[in-house]
């Protein structure tokens, strides 16, 4: 059998043809979190246990009691976060599966909402997210269905202030159940991002204007909404650079 060698300069011809197509650690980047414990995460205004939710394993996350003591009218929104520790993300993929259902206490504006933050800043209330509101994917109202998903960035543009504004812009169908285990998945791309939900391979929500800019970068985040009993299993992130 004859052996193919190759000389110095042919070497280095093939080692910058692969850096062209495999960019240096894209590959060692990725990573995947079972979240079969709440190690490697950071808790805001939150706790974890693990679970076994609809049979799966996964992560329940839910407002912690010392926030829920110190919330005041005066705060707003509660939104507990769980940050993926170590991970630096601008541009890529986020891949989950979630669910999300209104808590035995929740008010009556409780929707179950879940889902995964983005270019989370060290102030952690500054953040990009794609949220789901379960209880609204088979509401009898056709309103409440159009606002399925959504899109946030905070601290200046909550979903209120975009409602408002731009009503349907940020907001869209899908079908959702409360409490049943859903695959999302968010692709960023500088100003642009992409919501996926049940391997649809066309986005349910489309962002031009991802708020954070083409430069935005932070952690990710496992988010919560009010009133929320949320669960989160299978995190992989896929990040650009």
């Amino acid at each position: 059998m004859r052996r193919c060698t190759l000389n110095r300069s042919e070497l280095l011809v093939v080692i910058a043809m692969l850096t062209v197509l495999c960019p240096a650690g894209a590959l060692a980047q990725v990573r995947n979190l079972p979240l079969a414990t709440a190690d490697g995460l950071t808790l805001i205004d939150a706790k974890a246990e693990p679970v076994t939710h609809k049979g799966r394993n996964g992560l329940r996350v839910v407002a912690s009691d010392e926030a829920l003591r110190r919330l005041t009218p005066a705060d707003g929104e509660l939104n507990p976060m769980a940050v993926i520790q170590g991970v630096e993300f601008s541009s890529g993929v986020i891949e989950a599966e979630i669910a999300g259902e209104p808590g035995p206490d929740a008010g009556e504006g409780a929707r179950g909402f879940v889902g995964i933050a983005f270019r989370v800043q060290k102030d952690p209330k500054s953040y990009d997210a794609f949220y789901l509101r379960p209880t609204n994917g088979r509401a009898d109202d056709q309103v409440r269905r159009n606002h399925s998903t959504q899109y946030i960035s905070h601290p200046a543009w909550p979903w209120q202030r975009l409602r408002k504004e731009t009503p349907e812009k940020y907001e869209t169908y899908v079908d959702l159940v409360p409490g049943e285990w859903t695959r999302i998945k968010i692709e960023v791309r500088g100003e642009q991002a992409r919501l996926y939900v049940h391997d649809q391979p066309q986005p349910t929500l489309v962002i031009n204007d991802v708020k954070s800019g083409a430069k935005g970068r932070g952690a990710i985040a496992l988010w919560v909404g009010p009133g929320t009993v949320a669960h989160f299993r299978i995190v992989k992130v896929t990040p650009e650079n």
